[in-house]
């Protein structure tokens, strides 16, 4: 559905998005990722209109942003991270006149209001002024203006952004289930969010894809590399490493120094290793094959923060 083929962006000879390539399909929900300076934020208000690229092409359906940035603009709902709403009208009142700017005719019109005041909960805020409404509920009346003509692809920036645990679960529910009809793009640095909420991740760095995957993918992906975490007694770490480290895909066995040796004299061990195949029964083989007992065994699986951090380090 959205085709963005080598987009690039400079400012003033500062390259902010450098050839970027991807495609979104319908009905996906897509996570996009990166540290401050990422580009991220530039990629959106590209795919927007909002900014006309230096090079590069978007092509959302049949039309190309060069040339058909209106018909674009008319499929796209868009919620920036701060919601530019007029704080002096009443919640009802706004989303009204959102509703005539988008030229939604009069009898479709307060259904349309109803609708979203379900969907984004907000009925009981509706003959409020927009200025006495917490930061969540502004984010709520922001989502409600982006979805009023029903676009077929929606685009949020930070959209849990000072919302309490609650409304952050509410948000991902919506945000789920308009995602069966319609295409999301979703910009965030709340990498639980993305794990909660996205299909696939684009994770931009210095203005590059630095992987464009599903989370699942990226946690078997990166590197090959997982940890396993032991707790041992009646055992030592020189033996433990002389003994484990034997196993030529083990790169390190290390004391987990978080946890120290505890009061009974337990051991916690931390071994990180890289290997395609589960070398857990050749751990357990040698651990059996000694003195030692066995108190814990753990594979500790790839957190996406920790993926994240790996791609976008800088060197």
């Amino acid at each position: 559905m959205i085709h963005v083929e080598n987009l690039t962006k400079y400012f003033d000879g500062f390259c902010a998005v450098d050839q970027i390539s991807f495609e979104i399909q319908k009905g996906e929900i897509l996570g996009l990722l990166g540290p401050n300076g990422a580009g991220k934020t530039t990629t959106l208000r590209m795919l927007t209109g909002f900014l006309r690229p230096s090079s590069g092409n978007i092509r959302v359906k049949d039309y190309t942003i060069e040339e058909h940035s209106l018909e674009i603009k008319s499929l796209l709902g868009y919620l920036p991270e701060s919601a530019p709403l007029y704080y002096d009208m009443l919640v009802l009142d706004y989303l009204d006149y959102v509703a005539n700017i988008r030229d939604i005719k009069k009898d479709r019109k307060i259904t349309r209001i109803r609708q979203l005041g379900n969907l984004c909960g907000i009925n009981e805020v509706m003959h409020k002024p927009i200025s006495q409404l917490s930061k969540g509920y502004k984010q709520r009346v922001g989502l409600a203006h982006a979805m009023m003509n029903d676009p077929e692809i929606l685009v949020l920036d930070e959209p849990t952004s000072g919302l309490d645990p609650n409304q952050i679960v509410e948000i991902r529910d919506i945000i789920k289930e308009i995602g069966k009809t319609k295409t999301i793009i979703i910009s965030t640095h709340i990498l639980s969010e993305v794990e909660a909420t996205c299909g696939r991740v684009v994770i931009l760095n210095q203005g590059k894809i630095a992987a464009d995957s599903t989370t699942e993918a990226l946690r078997q992906g990166a590197d090959g590399g997982y940890c396993i975490n032991i707790t041992l007694k009646n055992a030592d770490i020189e033996s433990v490493r002389s003994e484990l480290g034997s196993i030529s895909q083990i790169l390190t066995v290390e004391e987990d120094i978080e946890k120290k040796a505890d009061e009974d004299g337990a051991l916690h061990i931390r071994c990180s290793l890289k290997s395609k195949t589960d070398l857990r029964p050749d751990i357990y083989t040698k651990i059996k094959q000694s003195d030692w007992t066995l108190l814990e065994f753990k594979q500790e699986t790839m957190s996406l923060e920790n993926i994240f951090r790996q791609l976008t380090k800088e060197n």
